[in-house]
C-alpha cells in the first residue's frame, strides 16, 4: 500500500460515497436543486407534499397523483396513544430531539411494516413517517408544556396542520407560507452527516425507523442540526438591539463560537438564507405584535451586519500587513 493510499481523511470531507440524482449542491455558486429543479422555484411555487412526492418518486406529480398522495399523508398523522402516554412519562427538561429519537424508535414497534425492506414498504413507511414525526413532535412539545395535544386537521396541508397542532390555532397565510418554504428548504442536503448515519445504519439490512432513529441523533448534534438551535439562544441572549455591539465584542474577544454566520460548504453564500429572509420577515410582521417582531428582526440584522462589518476590516487590515485578531464562527451541513 502506497502512502497516497494510506493517507487519513478526517472527516470523510470530499469523498465520493455515494451517487444520486436527487440532490445537486454546488457551494461554490451557491446553488441547490432537488432532482434538476432549482431550490428557490421549489420554495417559492410548490408546497412539501409536492416536494416530499418528487423525492420519493423522482418527478414532479400531477394533480391526480398530488390528491392521492395528500390524501395518504393526511391519514397517517395518527400516532399510538402509547406514544402520547410515554411524552407524559419523560422529564420535561429533556432535548426534544432525544425524545423524536426515541418516538422515531418507539413508532417502529407498532408500524405494519416495520420489518419488511422492500422499496415499496419502504416508501409506505416513508410516507407515514413524514406525518407522523409533525403529530409527535406537537404533541410532545403540548405535553410538557401542561396543555392537551392538538388532534390533526384533516382540512388542513402538512405545514398549516403543524402550526395548528402546535398552537391549537389557525396558521395564518404568511406563517404557513413560510414554515412550508422551509420544510422544502431542509428536504434534502445530499450526504450530509445525518444521512450519511442513516445510510450507515440501513447498510446492516436494518429496518428504517431504526436508520432514521440513529439520523435524529446525528442531526441533534450543534455541528449540524443543532446549530439553529444555538442561533436562537444567542438571539435570546443579546436581548435587545442596543446589546448587539457590546454583546459581539465580547465574544471575538472571547474568541467565542458564533453560530448562524457562514456555511462550510456554501462559499457564495446559502441561497436557502436569502430565500427564507424575506418569508420569516413576513411571517413574523404578520404573526406577532409589532413590539415583538420588530426588534427581534433588528437584533438579528444588527448583529449580521456588525458581523460582517468586523470581518471586513480584519480582511482589509490583514492586507494592510496589520495585526488581526482571530474568532472562530461555526458551520454545518
Amino acid at each position: 500500500m502506497t502512502k497516497e493510499d494510506s493517507a487519513l481523511i478526517r472527516g470523510l470531507e470530499g469523498v465520493v460515497a455515494a451517487e444520486t440524482r436527487l440532490c445537486d449542491l454546488d457551494g461554490k455558486n451557491g446553488r441547490l436543486a432537488y432532482v434538476g429543479y432549482d431550490i428557490d422555484e421549489l420554495a417559492r411555487k410548490a408546497t412539501f407534499e409536492e416536494v416530499t412526492y418528487l423525492l420519493l418518486y423522482g418527478e414532479l406529480p400531477k394533480a391526480a397523483q398530488l390528491d392521492a398522495f395528500t390524501v395518504a399523508l393526511t391519514a397517517a398523522r395518527e400516532i399510538p396513544s402509547e406514544l402520547t402516554q410515554a411524552f407524559r412519562l419523560m422529564p420535561k427538561a429533556t432535548d426534544p430531539m432525544r425524545v423524536l429519537q426515541a418516538a422515531v424508535a418507539t413508532l417502529g414497534m407498532s408500524d405494519p411494516d416495520t420489518t419488511d425492506n422492500s422499496h415499496a414498504a419502504n416508501v409506505r413507511k416513508a410516507i407515514r413517517l413524514t406525518s407522523q414525526i409533525a403529530t409527535a413532535i406537537c404533541a410532545h412539545h403540548r405535553v410538557r408544556s401542561g396543555q392537551e395535544p392538538v388532534a390533526p386537521a384533516a382540512g388542513l396541508g402538512h405545514a398549516a396542520n403543524f402550526l395548528y397542532m402546535l398552537t391549537g390555532q389557525r396558521p395564518g397565510g404568511a406563517a404557513v407560507k413560510a414554515f412550508d418554504a422551509s420544510l422544502t428548504l431542509y428536504a434534502e442536503h445530499e450526504l450530509n452527516a445525518s444521512t450519511f448515519t442513516t445510510r450507515t445504519i440501513v447498510s446492516t439490512q436494518s429496518d428504517m425507523h431504526s436508520a432514521v432513529a440513529g439520523g435524529v441523533g446525528a442531526l441533534k448534534g450543534p455541528l449540524h442540526g443543532g446549530a439553529g438551535e444555538a442561533v436562537m439562544r444567542t438571539l435570546m441572549e443579546i436581548g435587545e438591539v442596543a446589546s448587539v455591539d457590546a454583546f459581539t465584542e465580547k465574544a471575538l474577544a472571547a474568541k467565542r463560537r458564533l453560530m448562524g454566520f457562514g456555511h462550510r460548504v456554501y462559499k457564495a453564500g446559502d441561497p436557502r438564507a436569502a430565500i427564507l429572509r424575506g418569508m420569516a420577515e413576513q411571517a413574523c410582521r404578520a404573526s406577532f405584535p409589532m413590539s415583538i417582531s420588530i426588534p427581534l428582526l433588528s437584533s438579528t440584522r444588527s448583529a449580521s451586519r456588525w458581523i460582517s462589518s468586523h470581518r471586513s476590516s480584519r480582511r482589509d487590515a490583514s492586507r494592510a500587513g496589520a495585526p488581526t485578531s482571530s474568532s472562530s464562527t461555526t458551520t454545518t451541513d
